[in-house]
């Protein structure tokens, strides 16, 4: 809407309702100023709800977004509310800024974007504080977390004071009251220490505030902390001061909770620049925790006239701080007015709380509460952006009162006289449900309700009712707090009589398996009443009649699972509760024809050509019902199938393809049609065309420089290749003055050298090509003239054996080939692929000497000249005569292991050499035997054998040996001389003595030596213990003299021998040696155990032992008195014994030992058992507590005795302590001597 003129209307813009619901007092005003144009375009966003864009100097856009309402007021003073989406453009006759009226809890924030200005009404945030101090207090966060954060600009909108008029029909009148403007502006270099700018905006009062601020704080400083000053403003850090009254208006009607219109002063922001120092902020950081200290003593709230569904709640103001004098501070007086938000509970104390209430007044009534249900309440001060915390939490709960309102009655069942109706109880709001009163017209429909059931069933039968008629019913529920409203009113019909035969049904559409069908309603049935539908269906041939294929009610019916191309009879009848009528005329329907089925696959006929081929098919198996009318024949290039192309299309059922490419692959298939469609596509037949023979090839070309004997051809492919692809070349030679040719190469090479030529001679050459159908014709000649050649082949050279070591070699000069031969070269060699030249030169004979006797050897010539080199000759081969045998080279001394042992011979390495040497090359004839050389001694001839050993030599000495071969035609040279050397005796056996023995072990020892030795001691011993079947078996093996043998038994002979070895052998066993085992001493007995019987005399008795082998055991018991020596006080063989004449006040000790009785030696003595001690009796103590004290200190003393602690034990105790010690060193020597 555009108005033209001047507008001074006053926009009220109406806040969201979540926010408002939450507090009344935070709706926001979007005062905007007519009287100004503006010079840039400005877009006005608050909480991304309105925006106001200005997109001209003198047009101002109010954009109002979906779900909002943008209110005003016109000229003739009526008001008019315009709902979003929607743009209405209005005009501005000057260049003001349209100001911004900022409730308390909010800032203003204006951002330029690509020339365009936005001004953001925001809620303040929780941690902003001016001057970079730490935040004064921590409210809540606000209720638009996704507004975006404060953005710093420099530009400054000028103060501007407005005049404001009265809005026609509301509370107070505004034409004379004038709201103070204080435009925000932000600097560019005052920064916050949470990268957020301090907002600041001035006036004419904040102007004086802050001058009398400055003063204070300069007293302050230069005063040394003296007192308050008189004059000086609240501690508060926002200014209180005096504003003309406000009316709330909400959407044209004052809003609840707010503050009236009567002497209330309008909260302002305090007057800050970012000028200010940041010492001088310190005194408003301690004012505001004050002021959220003294806002945080409100007390709980009071409720009172609690009612169903609201409450009154009351509190009241915050109680201020009293001094040491009891006056009221003066620097925490409260700034009027203060802010209360009452908010409620009903999940417990500690649940959820919900805003309710958001004014200045001291009592709000708490509205829409549910009935019967627990309550808590709490209220909350604020002052501007300041809170306090929550008071207490007060409970209460809401009376019950009647029931909600039901759900209207439904319709169960019916028929024509009768309606049978159920419901739902509501809720019943803490009072149980009565009674149910159902109301109805009567189906006058005059609007005036009866009274047809009263009481608790939630199930009514309504009789003696008309048919086919509308009846309006209604529910009301009741308890003891009384009955609620009435529900929605409800139309329900009874049922009719049986309805008339319906119109035949009507073909809709038409498939292969289905029908679809349709029908029409009976005129004469009315709409209320509920009619069914049976359709019946008959098959054409069938004989089953009518069957009924739908019950149910709706008009239309498809009918599946039918025969192609088959006609069917169709009918309909419709019912209801009262009957069933009769059936509708019969129609009949035809199915439509399925497609065809694909033909069968095609076949060839005929001969495939290179050119064309004929195929034939065979109709299709099912022609769905219907006469194929036509087929189509599609063939495809190549196997890939991508492209078809159609080559026929008629009745006819073969047909011939034409115009095809000779030796390419083709793809073809069928389809036919019929009424019922097209069929699916045949199986794909595969034809490959014949190729025929290439066509003729460019003639070839010489590569190079033509040879002696060879030359080096290259062609091309032809140009047309047959439809098949070129497998093979010819090419065919021919003499100049013959027209003969012949075939020099076949293969798929597109080069070939061709070989065997005569040398200066001109020669003819044509080629042809081949693929998989043939070869095609010859292309035109090519001559080519061949160069001069190498010498032939000579012939193979004569041999002549002049001696063992010495050859003599001729040959004769091959044809030459126009040139004369210049070298020959002779090669020679011991085989036949391994040949070296050995002669170059004009000569036609060589010498070879330094050959081995009876050797094969092989030799060949060539001739050179200016030309190139002739092939060799054929190998000749050439053996010298043999020799006497060569000399030996190598001699070895044999293990002792590599050694056979054959009666009778006997191999001792201190009296015998085993030797075997490598057999020397024979020179053609066998070696028959070998001469041994020892020096001094007679040489030894032995037979053609490489092993011998040689006996009877003295031991430790060392002998020059050498060796000769010797064959039929002589002895060959000696071998180099080897020194061998013979070992010298093995040890005799030692002496064996028994130095220590037990019942259990024997400690063996032989030899002079230390107890323990290195195994790196020449001489060894193993000593062997004979078993009960007299076989003796090893016990010890190595360097040592000594040997315990254990787990023998006792008085028991075992039989020994020992034996000595070194390097040269193991020598003979000892003579056996036997050392019999002494018997075993009975084992330690138990300390005994003593029981006092009187003064006088006691009784000691001690655990039995079972004889051992035979040996009876008695025992003997010893008695010490005081520190005297122990006495035999008893020796038997019981086990227990009665020692009297005891003196008083003595200490008695006693132990035992067991004692074995042998028959053939003396007696064997066990060790003692650990002492007992048999205390005196105390006079004062009774005998009763002496015996028990005699007892206690015998088991004490035994106790003391078996605690003594074994070898075993002491040794790991021994070994724990000395490796706790070497820890403590090394860790010592690591962090006091390393580091």
């Amino acid at each position: 809407m555009a108005v033209e003129g001047n507008l001074r209307d006053l926009v009220f813009v109406q806040h969201w309702s979540k926010f408002y619901r939450q507090s009344a007092a935070s709706v926001l005003f979007l005062c905007l100023d007519m009287l100004g144009c503006l010079q840039k375009s400005v877009k006005v966003n608050m909480d991304n709800k309105i925006k106001c864009c200005f997109v001209s100097p003198q047009v101002i856009l109010v954009q109002v977004n979906p779900g909002e309402a943008f209110t005003i007021r016109r000229e003739d003073g009526q008001f008019q509310c315009i709902t979003g989406p929607a743009q209405v453009p209005m005009m501005s006759p000057n260049g003001s800024v349209p100001p911004i009226f900022v409730p308390p809890g909010y800032v203003s924030q204006i951002i330029e974007e690509n020339g365009v200005r936005r001004v953001l009404v925001l809620p303040q945030q929780p941690e902003f504080h001016p001057g970079g101090h730490s935040p004064l207090h921590h409210p809540p966060p606000p209720p638009h977390a996704h507004l975006p954060a404060f953005i710093p600009h420099p530009a400054m909108m000028p103060p501007h004071p407005h005049l404001y008029s009265g809005m026609a029909g509301g509370v107070g009148d505004m034409s004379s009251q004038y709201i103070s403007h204080v435009p925000f502006f932000f600097s560019a270099d005052s920064h916050s220490q949470h990268g957020r700018p301090p907002f600041v905006h001035r006036d004419d009062r904040t102007s004086k505030t802050y001058e009398r601020l400055q003063k204070k704080l300069k007293d302050r400083q230069g005063g040394g902390g003296g007192g308050p000053v008189k004059d000086s403003p609240p501690s508060s850090p926002q200014k209180t001061c005096r504003s003309p009254q406000t009316v709330d208006i909400h959407n044209g009607v004052e809003g609840k909770g707010w503050r009236r219109s009567r002497g209330n002063p309008a909260m302002q922001w305090p007057a800050l620049t970012s000028r200010q120092p940041e010492e001088k902020m310190e005194k408003l950081d301690e004012d505001a925790q004050a002021l959220q200290a003294l806002l945080s003593t409100i007390s709980k709230p009071v409720v009172s006239d609690i009612q169903a569904r609201e409450t009154l709640v009351s509190w009241s103001a915050p109680t201020r701080p009293e001094s040491e004098n009891g006056n009221v501070e003066e620097d925490c007086n409260l700034p009027e007015p203060l802010s209360y938000e009452v908010s409620i509970s009903f999940s417990g104390k500690d649940g959820k709380y919900k805003s309710m209430y958001c004014g200045e007044e001291l009592s709000a009534t708490l509205e829409d509460l549910r009935p019967a249900t627990d309550y808590h309440v709490r209220v909350q001060a604020l002052c501007n952006c300041l809170q306090g915390s929550p008071s207490e939490a007060v409970s209460f709960t809401t009376i019950s009162c009647e029931p909600d309102p039901p759900n209207p009655p439904r319709k169960a069942s019916g028929t024509k006289n009768t309606l049978v109706l159920q419901w739902k109880a509501p809720c019943d709001n803490g009072s149980k449900i009565q009674n149910y009163v159902l109301q109805w017209d009567e189906g006058k429909g005059t609007g005036i309700y009866e009274q047809c059931y009263y009481g608790p069933q939630k199930q009514y039968r309504v009789t003696k009712l008309s048919p086919a008629s509308r009846y309006a019913f209604r529910l009301a529920a009741k308890n003891d707090m009384g009955a609620s409203e009435f529900s929605e009113v409800v139309d329900l019909f009874t049922s009719c009589s049986v309805p008339l035969p319906p119109f035949p049904p009507e073909l809709e559409m038409a498939g292969v398996t289905w029908l679809c069908l349709k029908w029409q309603r009976p005129t004469s049935s009315p709409k209320e009443d509920d009619i069914f539908y049976i359709l019946e269906m008959e098959e054409e041939g069938s004989g089953y009649g009518f069957q009924p294929s739908y019950d149910g009610d709706e008009l239309s019916c498809t009918v599946r699972n039918l025969h192609r191309s088959t006609k069917y009879k169709f009918r309909v009848a419709a019912y209801n509760s009262e009957g069933k009528s009769n059936p509708s005329q019969v129609v009949e329907f035809i199915t439509n024809p399925d497609r065809p089925s694909s033909p069968c696959r095609p076949v060839i006929r005929g001969r495939v050509l290179p050119n064309s081929f004929k195929v034939a098919w065979e109709p299709p198996k099912e022609n769905g019902g219907a006469e194929v009318t036509k087929y189509v024949v599609e063939l495809s290039e190549g196997l890939s199938g991508m492209s078809w192309e159609l080559v026929y299309s008629g009745p006819a059922m073969e047909h011939v393809c034409e115009g095809l490419k000779p030796g390419c692959s083709y793809q073809t298939r069928v389809y036919c049609m019929s009424e019922g469609g097209q069929s699916p596509l045949s199986e794909t037949l595969q034809v490959q065309t014949p190729a025929v023979p290439p066509g003729p090839c460019q003639p070839p070309r010489l590569v190079g420089k033509p040879k002696a004997r060879e030359v080096q051809l290259r062609w091309g492919q032809p140009q047309v290749d047959g439809g098949s692809a070129v497998s093979c070349y010819s090419v065919e030679v021919s003499g100049q003055q013959s027209e003969e040719s012949r075939e020099v190469y076949q293969g798929p090479e597109l080069d070939c050298s061709v070989g065997g030529l005569m040398p200066g001679k001109t020669y003819s050459f044509r080629l042809k090509a081949a693929n998989k159908a043939g070869f095609g014709p010859l292309s035109e000649r090519c001559e080519v003239t061949t160069g001069p050649g190498a010498p032939e082949q000579c012939k193979a050279p004569s041999t002549t054996c002049k001696s063992p070591s010495c050859v003599v070699l001729n040959w004769e000069a091959p044809p030459s080939n126009g040139a004369p031969v210049t070298e020959f070269r002779l090669e020679w060699g011991a085989a036949e692929g391994s040949m070296q030249v050995c002669y170059s030169g004009p000569g036609l004979s060589h010498e070879m000497k330094g050959l081995l006797p009876a050797t094969n050897y092989f030799c060949r010539v060539q001739a050179v000249n200016v030309a190139g080199v002739g092939p060799f000759s054929e190998a000749v081969l050439c053996q010298t005569p043999c020799s006497v045998p060569a000399a030996v080279s190598n001699i070895y001394m044999l293990k002792e292991s590599e050694i056979e042992y054959r009666p009778p011979l006997f191999y001792s390495p201190s009296t015998c050499l085993g030797i075997s040497w490598d057999p020397p090359c024979d020179h053609g004839s066998e070696i028959t035997s070998y001469l041994i050389d020892l020096g001094e001694r007679q040489p030894i001839v032995v037979g053609p054998v490489t092993k011998h050993i040689m006996q009877h030599l003295q031991p430790d000495t060392s002998y020059r040996i050498r060796i000769q071969a010797l064959n039929s035609l002589g002895a060959g040279p000696f071998s180099h001389t080897f020194k061998l050397k013979t070992k010298p005796l093995p040890p005799q056996p030692p002496r064996l003595e028994c130095t220590a023995f037990s019942h259990q072990t024997l400690r063996l020892k032989w030899g002079d030596g230390p107890a323990k030795a290195s195994t790196s001691d020449a001489l060894q011993y193993q000593l062997q213990m004979g078993d009960k079947s007299g076989r003796f078996i090893s016990l010890y093996k190595g360097p040592c003299h000594t040997h315990k043998v254990q787990r023998l038994n006792e008085s028991t002979s075992y039989t020994f021998r020992i034996q000595a070895f070194n390097e040269a052998g193991e020598g003979p066993f000892s003579n056996v040696y036997t050392f019999t085992t002494p018997r075993s001493p009975p084992a330690p007995l138990k300390a005994p155990k003593v029981e006092r019987l009187d003064d006088n005399s006691c009784e000691v008795t001690w655990e039995a032992l079972s004889p051992m082998k035979g040996d009876p055991i008695i025992y003997t018991l010893q008695c010490m008195m005081g520190n005297s020596d122990f006495k035999q006080a008893y020796k038997g063989s019981a086990t227990s014994f009665h020692v009297q004449n005891l003196q008083p006040n003595s200490d008695y000790r006693f132990r035992v030992c067991a004692i074995r009785q042998c028959q053939d030696t003396p007696e064997l003595s066990g060790p003692y058992s650990p002492t007992v001690t048999l205390s005196p009796q105390r006079n004062e103590v009774a005998s009763g507590s002496g015996a028990t004290g005699s007892g206690s200190r015998a088991c004490t003393e035994s106790n003391r005795a078996r605690r003594s602690l074994t070898d075993e034990q002491c040794a790991f105790l021994l070994l724990m302590v000395f490796a706790v010690i070497a820890i403590l060193i090394a860790f010592v020597i690591q962090y006091f001597v390393i580091k």
